[in-house]
């Protein structure tokens, strides 16, 4: 309803997400719902990423892989990161939408935290390491490779940036293993605090389970995963699925489509 689209739309300007569910669930395990969702509030250009489906929406499951393995296609928790921190300059992500299909038996929350104001956080520390950590050389993804082949060349780039349009974007990865920092004082010491607030209990970081029907829109803010137990039957088995955007949310007063 209007009303709907500009609540979420509010709490995405506030905040920079937000937590939906739909009406009734029953009717709505319908992948073209994530599609839909999406265009209704700007986010149109779909990022058809390694592990998508033939959607451009991914599954995220306990899975077989071949080849390399991945943290969400399994139970294991999922560090602190923004989507796509290792995309290319020119396909970086600044939106995002999950919905969850199926809870697990056990565990699986998500915890969510608006990027900027992590920035406004160190900014209030030192403006240094938020000069840093703008550097265009201050996180480097190295290549991806599987099987000899290369399937993701070298990236280097900020962690913040600001758009054209004057939105504040970041991209990271709490990762220790793949991830490259730049090798100066003011990027590790950025570096640690950012560590060390994702630690702190007085951070502003919001915990949820997403129920089955549930779902959050997204700028593309920092969020993680914890480890999750499936049952034994398909309907005690999480599936989440997920779709990742080039585009922010609409977040204007007027609504983007019927």
């Amino acid at each position: 309803s209007a009303g709907e689209t500009a609540r979420v739309q509010a709490l995405c300007r506030r905040c920079n997400f937000a937590i939906y569910k739909v009406s009734d669930c029953g009717d709505s395990n319908d992948r073209e719902l994530i599609h839909r969702l999406g265009l209704h509030f700007g986010l149109v250009h779909l990022d058809d990423n390694l592990r998508s489906d033939e959607d451009a929406i991914t599954s995220l499951s306990v899975k077989e892989q071949a080849g390399n393995q991945y943290i969400p296609y399994t139970n294991k928790p999922l560090s602190w990161h923004t989507d796509g921190y290792y995309n290319d300059t020119g396909r970086q992500i600044h939106g995002w939408a999950l919905y969850c299909v199926r809870q697990a038996a056990d565990g699986g929350e998500n915890q969510l935290m608006d990027h900027e104001m992590l920035y406004l956080m160190m900014r209030d520390e030192d403006p240094c390491m938020v000069e840093a950590l703008m550097q265009p050389d201050a996180m480097t993804i190295p290549a991806n490779r599987e099987d000899g082949d290369e399937i993701r060349p070298d990236h280097s780039g900020p962690v913040f940036s600001v758009t054209p349009s004057g939105y504040l974007h970041m991209r990271y990865s709490a990762r220790k293993r793949n991830i490259v920092w730049k090798e100066d004082a003011a990027t590790t010491r950025a570096r640690d605090f950012i560590t060390a607030l994702f630690r702190d209990t007085s951070a502003p970081i919001y915990t949820y389970r997403l129920q089955p029907g549930e779902g959050v829109v997204s700028n593309n803010i920092l969020h993680r995963r914890n480890a999750f137990t499936d049952g034994d039957t398909a309907d005690r088995k999480r599936l989440v699925w997920r779709a990742r955007f080039y585009d922010r949310i609409d977040d204007s007063t007027t609504r983007v489509t019927e």
